[in-house]
C-alpha cells in the first residue's frame, strides 16, 4: 500500500475547484489528497479503463478483446459484475427510502468487525436536504443517515477524518464520481481493506437547484421528505404525512427544469457506479423491490452480511426502449412538456406495455447518455474525444442525434 505523505497539499478554500463548473463537489479537493486532483476528479481525467482493471481485475474494454459480435453488450451497459439479484428485505427499516439494505449493510459491517468505519451522509438538523458527510463508527451512526440526499455531496472531505483515525479497514458509501476519485487514490489511504457500496446516481442537483425542482414540480414542495425517479414513469414525492404524490415524467416542465441539473451531472457516464463492489438501486427491478449488482469477491462479502434477510427473485427484462429514447431525444431538446391530463395517459400506457426490469435499465441510460453526449458535445466539445468513455459511445451510436 502506498504511504500518507509527510508534507501534505493544502486543501482548496476558495470553492473555485479545478474542473469549475463541471465540479460535483465530491469532497476530494477539500482535503490534502487535492494533490491528486487532475489524476483523480472523474471530470478532469475519465479513466473507467484503467480503474476497472485496478478494481476488478478485468474492464469492460478487456471483456470485449475477441468477441465475435460488435453489439452493445450488458457489461457495456451495467459494468463489470459477477451477479446480479433482485431484492427486498423481509422486514424493512422504518424510515429508509426503500427497504433498507443500504444501512443494514452498513450497520452489519461495523457489528461483524468487517470495518472499523463508514463513510456515509446524513442530513443537516435544520435541512433535511442538505447533506453532511460524516465518518460513522457506530451502527446507529449508520441509521441516522438513512435516506438518499438528492443534492451534490462532498463525500471524500472525511477522507482526512479517515486519516487521523488511524482505522485501517473502511466501507465508503458513495456515487459515481466520487467513487472514481476515491478509487484513483485509493492506495495513497493507508489502508488494509477498502469496501465500497455504491448507489446508481444521475441528474443531482444544488440545494437551490433542488428547490427550483421542488416548487416546479410538487404540489407541497415544504413537505416532500424524499423523491424519485421511478420505473413506472413517474416522480414519487414522498410527504411528511406519509403520503405519496406521483408526477409523470413526460409532465414535467422541461423548458424550466433544463438547468436545474448540475453540469457534472449534465457530462457523466456513470449512472451504474462502475467503480463499486458492490450496487444498491431499483432501475433494474420492478416496481418496489431492489436491484443489487455484485461487482467482486469484497461486494459478495458486503452481500453475506444481509443475504439471510431478503427476499429473492429473478431479475426481469421485458418490452422494448428504442423507440422511446428516440422519441425522448427530440422531446428534450425541444423542451416538450405534455398536457398533464396526456402526461398521465402516456404514463399509464407505457407503464403497462414498455420497458421493464433490465430493459428499463437499458431506457433510463441509454436517454441519459444520449442527453449527456450531446451536451458535452455543445458545451465542452474540445472535451468529448477524452472523456466520453467507449462503453457509453458504442451505447449512443444506437440512436440518430440532432447535428447541431
Amino acid at each position: 500500500m502506498g504511504s500518507r505523505s509527510s508534507r501534505p497539499a493544502q486543501p482548496i478554500r476558495s470553492g473555485h475547484y479545478p474542473a469549475k463548473e463541471l465540479c460535483s463537489q465530491c469532497g476530494l479537493c477539500d482535503t490534502h489528497y487535492v494533490a491528486q486532483v487532475k489524476e483523480a476528479c472523474a471530470f478532469l481525467n475519465q479513466q473507467f479503463t484503467e480503474l476497472e482493471e485496478h478494481t476488478h481485475g478485468r474492464s469492460r474494454e478487456s471483456v470485449r478483446v475477441g468477441s465475435p459480435t460488435p453489439e452493445v453488450s450488458d457489461t457495456d451497459y451495467f459494468g463489470i459484475y459477477e451477479e446480479m439479484f433482485t431484492v427486498r428485505k423481509r422486514d424493512p427499516i422504518e424510515g429508509a427510502q426503500w427497504t433498507g439494505i443500504v444501512s443494514s449493510i452498513g450497520m452489519k459491517a461495523l457489528t461483524a468487525g468487517l470495518v472499523e468505519g463508514v463513510v456515509c451522509v446524513r442530513a443537516d438538523v435544520e435541512d433535511r436536504f442538505k447533506p453532511q458527510p460524516i465518518l460513522a463508527r457506530t451502527p446507529e451512526e449508520v441509521l441516522a443517515a438513512r435516506v438518499n440526499k438528492p443534492t451534490l455531496s462532498p463525500n471524500l472531505s472525511v477522507l482526512e477524518q479517515v486519516e487521523q483515525s488511524g482505522l485501517k479497514r473502511l466501507l465508503v458509501i458513495g456515487v459515481g464520481c466520487q467513487i472514481q476519485a476515491l478509487r484513483a487514490v485509493e492506495k495513497k489511504l493507508g489502508l488494509e481493506k477498502l469496501y465500497v457500496l455504491g448507489t446508481p446516481c444521475v441528474d443531482n442537483v444544488s440545494r437551490a437547484g433542488l428547490q427550483k425542482f421542488l416548487e416546479t414540480t410538487s404540489r407541497s414542495p415544504e413537505t416532500v421528505v424524499h423523491y424519485e425517479f421511478m420505473q413506472d414513469f413517474r416522480v414519487h414525492f414522498k410527504h411528511e404525512d406519509g403520503s405519496v404524490e406521483k408526477v409523470p415524467f413526460f409532465g414535467l416542465n422541461t423548458k424550466q427544469l433544463k438547468d436545474v441539473f448540475a453540469p457534472s451531472c449534465l457530462s457523466c457516464f456513470d449512472y451504474v457506479n462502475a467503480l463499486a463492489d458492490l450496487v444498491v438501486g431499483y432501475m433494474g427491478s420492478p416496481f418496489g423491490w431492489q436491484w443489487l449488482l455484485v461487482r467482486n469477491g469484497r461486494g459478495r462479502e458486503l452481500l453475506d452480511l444481509v443475504w439471510e434477510e431478503l427476499e429473492i427473485q429473478a431479475v426481469i427484462s421485458k418490452g422494448s426502449r428504442q423507440a422511446a429514447v428516440q422519441q425522448g431525444i427530440q422531446a428534450y431538446d425541444q423542451a416538450m412538456t405534455l398536457p398533464m391530463w396526456l402526461a398521465y395517459l402516456m404514463g399509464a400506457v407505457i407503464e403497462r406495455i414498455g420497458p421493464q426490469g433490465l430493459e428499463y435499465a437499458r431506457f433510463s441510460i441509454d436517454s441519459h447518455f444520449t442527453r449527456n453526449y450531446l451536451y458535452v458535445r455543445r458545451q465542452h466539445p474540445q472535451k468529448l474525444e477524452q472523456h466520453v468513455p467507449p462503453f457509453a459511445q458504442r451505447i449512443v451510436s444506437q440512436y440518430r442525434l440532432p447535428k447541431n
